[in-house]
């Protein structure tokens, strides 16, 4: 008589992502709660801050910011900031990404919002996008509820609002652009006025000369892209999705769309270059109003790596002067 046992191998490793977000191949996923980069937080009481659960449903929160100065008597522009991290990895309660929201709330003078939204692969797109555009009907919410919050709607002026995002958050405020179109009608009394992309997180199945050619030593190598799109593409999809390749086969036709005001910006040795440039001077031949700004020699993640480089104070000034040209 043989007996048989049946011995149960525990899971392994199949993908990590900077050692924050591994699965195995069981298809479990376990997360750190370390941020990418371990800096401290600059919060010396200048800029108030509060949390919110604008998406009960999926326990999603933001969190809002406005300096501690501001009163009723002058209403300041609402500025979105959607944090990056390719759609698997990322919070609006990463150091740095707080960091960004004081210094943006400060400079701009005005109410930062920086919404979280559910990550891949546990929730792959398009759940990032349909987060995002929750957040902002969120604000809708506010603006026009009979039991307001005092805290926001005191000092926020609906009618001056800003969508802004980093790589990944880059990639949704543009498809939030695009969602809402020009003028932004379904989101009245709230008014969108301009959108400001920093390394929008875009990819195609066709390779650009900086994708192939970009070191493999860089922040964001064509390795890690590669990774974060298999991870957070919906299962069957390529890359030419029409959330991840704004010019995609399937992508909406963007000669046709009319479109807020545009500011987009990267570095000149971001991977992501290449992309980015055709995304503006693309956009710019159809007519629409976008400026594209370059810094030279700057990699991915330059305005959060470096916060006070000559280009990352540049950029600050060019979203200053991008706010004042599009509030009226």
């Amino acid at each position: 008589m043989s007996t048989s046992l049946t011995t149960s191998n525990p899971p392994y490793e199949v993908e990590e992502v900077h050692g924050l977000l591994r699965i195995y191949n069981d298809g479990s996923v376990v997360r750190s709660s370390k941020p990418l980069m371990n800096v401290p937080v600059n919060d010396d009481g200048s800029i108030l801050w509060k949390e919110v659960l604008f998406d009960a449903a999926n326990n999603l929160y933001l969190r809002l910011y406005k300096p501690a100065c501001s009163n009723a008597n002058t209403k300041i522009p609402i500025f979105y900031y959607i944090p990056g991290g390719g759609f698997c990895i990322g919070t609006r309660l990463w150091p740095n990404c707080q960091n960004d929201c004081f210094r943006l709330a400060s400079e701009l003078q005005a109410v930062v919002i920086s919404p979280d939204y559910r990550l891949a692969p546990e929730h792959r797109l398009p759940a990032a996008i349909e987060d995002g555009y929750t957040a902002v009907k969120w604000l809708k919410d506010q603006a026009v509820s009979q039991n307001p919050d005092a805290w926001l709607n005191d000092v926020a002026d609906f009618g001056r609002v800003f969508i802004s995002g980093d790589s990944a958050g880059a990639n949704i405020a543009h498809n939030l652009a695009v969602l809402f179109g020009a003028g932004s009608e379904e989101l009245a009394p709230v008014r969108l006025r301009g959108y400001v992309l920093l390394e929008p997180f875009f990819g195609g199945t066709m390779l650009t000369k900086t994708e192939a050619e970009g070191s493999k030593e860089a922040i964001l190598n064509l390795e890690l892209m590669n990774k974060l799109w298999r991870l957070s593409i919906p299962v069957g999809a390529t890359k030419d999705h029409q959330i991840v390749n704004p010019f995609g086969p399937a992508s909406p036709l963007m000669e046709t769309l009319e479109l807020d005001p545009i500011l987009v910006v990267v570095g000149g040795n971001d991977l992501l270059k290449d992309r980015v440039e055709e995304y503006a001077s693309k956009l710019k031949a159809w007519g629409k109003k976008i400026e594209y700004v370059e810094y030279e020699d700057k990699q991915h993640g330059f305005f959060s790596f470096d916060p006070y480089c000559e280009a990352s104070i540049n950029f600050m000034q060019a979203i200053k002067k991008f706010v004042a040209e599009n509030s009226f």
